[in-house]
């Protein structure tokens, strides 16, 4: 389930709850990359980086033309998880596969705990 709050998306799930910053022009069905940040039931929480194989050719070809990476001959981004489909369901069901296969801590960076300062 997909719940708004005005600044981010919340995706909910019994293992999990999936935050994702609202991005201007990106919506639930078609946001091609987001950032998140998922916090398990036990309170610990990982960062991922979704794109699409299309964001990763964007990126590798604004890099040629900048300069950067050298010249686009590559690209990095930590924590990255490419899906196949746009979409906050894709995303969350690769977390959902990676959860279940054990590869999350492979996968996703592990973030420190919120202190009682900061808001879930």
């Amino acid at each position: 389930m997909i719940t708004f709050d005005g600044t981010f998306y919340r995706i909910a799930d019994p293992e999990f709850e999936m935050t994702i910053p609202a991005w201007e022009g990106y919506e639930p069905d078609t946001a091609d990359e987001a950032d998140a940040t998922i916090t398990f039931r036990d309170g610990s929480r990982r960062y991922a980086t979704f794109m699409t194989l299309d964001v990763v050719q964007r990126n590798m070809d604004k890099n040629a033309r900048t300069g950067e990476c050298l010249g686009g001959r590559y690209f990095w981004c930590s924590d990255l998880i490419i899906v196949r489909d746009a979409g906050f369901e894709g995303m969350a069901a690769a977390i959902r596969d990676l959860i279940s296969s054990g590869d999350i801590e492979g996968a996703c960076g592990l973030l420190d705990p919120l202190d009682d300062s900061e808001e879930k």
